[in-house]
């Protein structure tokens, strides 16, 4: 029987470990977000909408890195509630473009100290050092892309 601290051959698996890093951070930011009612990943999109001023429902997706589906999802709860405003594109009706609304502002400012709070928190937790070079770290990792391969000379 599998126990929870049993050593795995998986605990070398690099993604395995960025997906349980990455659960746990999300859960960190996602209770300190519940008394506004928002989920970090709600956050993040009210927070490029307010500095961006709007996207398309692809560049924002294509920006936060989220699914084109799930964002789709994502943004039908926040335009229900009245968060978030989404109209063709009056260039080319194909495209949706999504805009913050002043309900939408008010909650991110609502929401704004949780979220530099659970910022304080992962970065006492952790310290800031550490946080730095994490984040520097994550900027230069690369996926996806075949880098030269100096042996094929």
């Amino acid at each position: 029987m599998l126990l929870a601290d049993q050593p795995l051959g998986i605990d070398q698996c690099t993604c395995s470990a960025m997906r349980k890093a990455s659960r746990q951070i999300t859960r960190l930011y996602d209770s300190h977000l519940e008394p506004v009612g928002l989920r970090i990943t709600q956050f993040l999109m009210l927070a490029a909408l307010e500095e961006a001023g709007g996207a398309t429902v692809n560049t924002l997706a294509e920006r936060l890195d989220i699914e084109r589906t799930a964002m789709g999802k994502m943004l039908g709860f926040l335009e229900r509630d009245g968060f978030v405003a989404i109209s063709p594109s009056p260039a080319d009706g194909r495209v949706r473009i999504v805009k913050i609304t002043d309900e939408g502002r008010r909650l991110h400012k609502k929401a704004e100290p949780l979220w530099e709070a659970a910022q304080r928190e992962f970065e006492e937790l952790n310290g800031a050092a550490n946080i730095a070079a994490l984040r520097q770290g994550l900027r230069d990792v690369v996926v996806g892309e075949l880098v030269a391969d100096a042996t094929r000379e």
